[in-house]
């Protein structure tokens, strides 16, 4: 097993020789093409602590994601989007929903917190250029009357962001300032991707919550398979 270091060159090492908790390299950049060959081949970046030099790269063998047509919604769930309490938007307000990934909870406070200034600039470098998505969770005026709002829409409370393309969601962080806001996220995410054929969300790592929604683990030849056939379908397209 080893752990490579990258240089000023656009390379990934074999992800088969990594750590057996997915490392596989430190170092290099977190420029557009980099992150876009990174998650184009199963590597996503990681700062163990905010305050980390460079960052280091992780591609897991075994793949945490969900399938959108096999979101589990639960009973709980589905009497909350009954209840036209919340809305769901994409794509409204990327820089709230990244800053509320880092500082919900105090995370932002956290040495061990990973999503520090050099990470929200890549990724809004990425959103600006249409490849990183947010997810935004509003708590209706009415609900939040006499707040002051983030928008018309009443008051963010949740959301979650990820990069995109090809269909494919590889999702990085998810927030929630009421119970299950970012699940009703990943749940109104899943439901657009299942409506334009869209085949998985990585979710880079097992949680409870995750798992709860229908979370399950791919081996990385398969994860890969779809990667590669999407890009291929999307390249017949154009």
């Amino acid at each position: 097993m080893s752990v490579y270091q990258l240089d000023d060159d656009l390379w990934f090492p074999d992800p088969h020789h990594g750590e057996e908790g997915g490392l596989i390299a430190v170092g290099g950049d977190l420029s557009p093409d980099r992150l876009l060959l990174a998650y184009s081949n199963g590597f996503f970046p990681w700062y163990s602590f905010r305050h980390e030099s460079q960052p280091s790269w992780y591609c897991p063998m075994d793949r945490f994601v969900i399938i959108p047509k096999e979101i589990h919604i639960s009973h709980t769930m589905r009497q909350m989007m009954a209840q036209n309490k919340y809305s769901v938007t994409f794509n409204e307000n990327f820089d709230a929903v990244i800053r509320g990934c880092a500082e919900v909870n105090g995370r932002c406070h956290d040495g061990g917190a990973w999503l520090g200034p050099d990470m929200i600039e890549a990724y809004t470098k990425l959103h600006d250029m249409g490849y990183a998505v947010s997810v935004e969770v509003w708590e209706s005026t009415d609900a939040t009357a006499g707040s002051t709002s983030e928008s018309p829409r009443g008051k963010l409370v949740g959301g979650l962001y990820g990069v995109s393309f090809n269909n494919i969601f590889f999702g990085e962080s998810m927030f929630s300032l009421v119970p299950s806001a970012s699940k009703l996220a990943l749940i109104r995410l899943a439901q657009a991707l299942d409506m334009i054929g869209g085949p998985l969300i990585d979710c880079q790592f097992e949680t409870p919550h995750l798992k709860s929604m229908g979370g399950r683990y791919m081996s990385y030849e398969t994860y890969m398979e779809i990667i590669r056939s999407q890009q291929q379908t999307e390249h017949n397209k154009e």
